[in-house]
């Protein structure tokens, strides 16, 4: 299933900058009482942390954790009444990609708690309407993101292989497991140094926000203020939404990134079109971005106060990085639970061969009716093997019809 709208709804959201006042009693959250830790489960969709949360003491809502936005960003504004908004103002978001600014609300009266831990007057951009769609997309719905003000408040563990995250108050003896890997924060978002392999120019030392609400592996935006040098194999796509509309770019592979001691080989990088993304960048000297796709190889410890991420590779680590190979892109329309859609089609793909068009619901796969999938699952087998053969059931038009999909491996 195209990664192109999961990385368009997630990816490039999440590498936009929301810049807001901050009210000087805005602190960060603490426990109820004198606990010092807590634990709660979470979701992975498309590689994204689902946490569970409380506004304004209703809930609880589902917000991706995202370590590269800084203020709280409610997407779903249909959560929160009249007397939630009382404090708000209008305000202005600009971002990557092209198109207008967004308007939304900033607010500093939220309330938000997170397992036992609370905050009062949380930093907040709340967008009139919800115009990334992220629940589509997923499959879950969504009602925002969460980030700075709940990761910087704690050492925080999460771990991939189990789905569970566990969170210490500042000061506690904390047993950490892992190679500890140095950040920098700017503009209260992470930064990492990693080494890539890149064709022609060989290996660089590359500054890239750490940003665990984006979907996909890496995205490679700039290097000494040009375009980031790109792979011959590569091909065309629509990157993401950012808050200033579509970015589009392509889609290619580095051969090796190192990370402290760690190198994954093969990874799948996106390369968004210099002037949407990468001369948006040059303020934080950022050549581009580590997304989920690559940070679930690895179970976490963040530690902002001490400015280190321990890494501990998990049973993830060793699995190899797949794009999707149907060239289909699909979505779960809100309302219409565990019915598929085709939303666009990439041209001269698999999909585009095998006769399949944008509209068309997808009835069943392999004679494996849809209503028992998700969104992972689907997404799973559109990218299982270069050369399979799957069989796609497609509604169209008051017609039931079949079409051989057969897939391929196109970077």
């Amino acid at each position: 299933m195209g990664g192109y709208w999961i990385n368009k709804w997630l990816c490039l959201l999440l590498i936009c900058s929301i810049c807001l006042p901050h009210r000087a009693s805005a602190q960060g959250f603490s426990f109820h009482g004198k606990r010092k830790k807590d634990a709660i489960e979470f979701q992975i969709v498309k590689n994204l942390i689902i946490i569970p949360i409380f506004i304004n003491k209703k809930g609880p809502y589902n917000f991706i954790l995202d370590t590269g936005v800084s203020p709280l960003l409610v997407t779903d504004p249909t959560i929160l009444t009249a007397a939630d908004m009382k404090s708000a103002r209008t305000i202005k978001l600009t971002g990557l990609g092209k198109g207008s600014e967004v308007e939304a609300f900033a607010s500093n009266s939220l309330q938000v708690d997170v397992g036992r831990a609370s905050m009062q007057n949380i930093p907040a951009a709340i967008l009139k309407q919800d115009i990334f769609n992220l629940s589509n997309f997923l499959g879950v719905h969504i009602h925002g993101l969460i980030g700075y003000y709940f990761i910087s408040s704690f050492l925080v563990k999460i771990k991939y292989s189990n789905q569970r995250m566990i969170f210490y108050a500042p000061g506690q003896k904390v047993k950490i497991k892992g190679e500890p890997i140095g950040i920098t924060m700017i503009l209260n978002k992470p930064y990492l140094q990693a080494s890539i392999q890149v064709p022609v120019v060989g290996e660089i030392d590359a500054r890239l926000l750490m940003d665990s609400g984006a979907s996909n592996g890496l995205s490679l935006e700039a290097y000494k203020g040009k375009e980031f040098p790109q792979p011959k194999k590569k091909i065309p796509a629509n990157l993401g939404m950012g808050f200033s509309g579509l970015i589009s770019g392509n889609i290619g592979r580095v051969s090796q990134f190192k990370l402290g001691s760690f190198t994954l080989n093969n990874v799948i990088a996106s390369y968004p079109n210099y002037e949407e993304g990468g001369a948006k960048s040059i303020e934080t000297g950022r050549n581009g971005s580590v997304g989920a796709d690559l940070l679930r190889h690895f179970d976490l410890t963040i530690d902002y106060a001490n400015l280190k991420l321990y890494l501990k590779p998990n049973s993830n680590f060793k699995l190899p990085f797949e794009h999707d190979m149907s060239g289909l892109e699909v979505y779960i329309e809100e309302g219409k639970s565990n019915r598929f859609y085709v939303e666009r089609i990439e041209p001269n793909s698999p999909g585009t061969k095998a006769g399949i068009l944008e509209g068309d619901e997808i009835v069943s796969l392999n004679f494996t009716p849809v209503r028992t999938m998700d969104l992972e699952h689907v997404g799973n087998l559109f990218k299982s093997g270069d050369g399979r053969t799957v069989i796609v059931e497609v509604f169209r038009k008051k017609e039931n019809m079949y079409k051989v999909l057969t897939l391929k491996k196109r970077i």
